[in-house]
């Protein structure tokens, strides 16, 4: 299965919208958005994890490079997430502790500081 990727600004953030497959074959197009947006000053990301499939341990890892990018950038990044296989692997990887993980995208963007005005 693809992956589709894509971003917009939404209460000053930068929504990454992702649906599909997050695995071996597909996280590289996740990693060169994330990487990409940074690279362009976009800090403070809310990931909407909402129409993503499947999840393992290739996808977990650019998520954490994507969180340690931005914070090395004093940013952030939320991923918004209520399907309970998807968050059975954050839970049992123990990266609920690491992730603000939130159940709407506005949700996550008035946590990460960011306004609904």
């Amino acid at each position: 299965m693809d992956l589709s990727v894509t971003s917009h600004e939404h209460g000053g953030r930068t929504v990454v919208e992702v649906g599909g497959e997050i695995d071996v074959y597909t996280a590289p197009v996740l990693r060169e958005r994330l990487n990409d947006l940074v690279g362009e000053g976009k800090h403070d990301l809310v990931v909407n994890m909402e129409k993503v499939d499947f999840l393992d341990s290739t996808g977990l890892g650019v998520l954490v490079g994507g969180l340690k990018r931005v914070r090395s950038h004093d940013g952030s990044l939320h991923l918004v997430c209520t399907q309970e296989k998807i968050l059975k692997v954050f839970r049992i990887t123990g990266l609920t502790k690491v992730f603000p993980i939130h159940a709407t995208v506005d949700e996550a963007v008035v946590a990460s500081g960011g306004s609904l005005d």
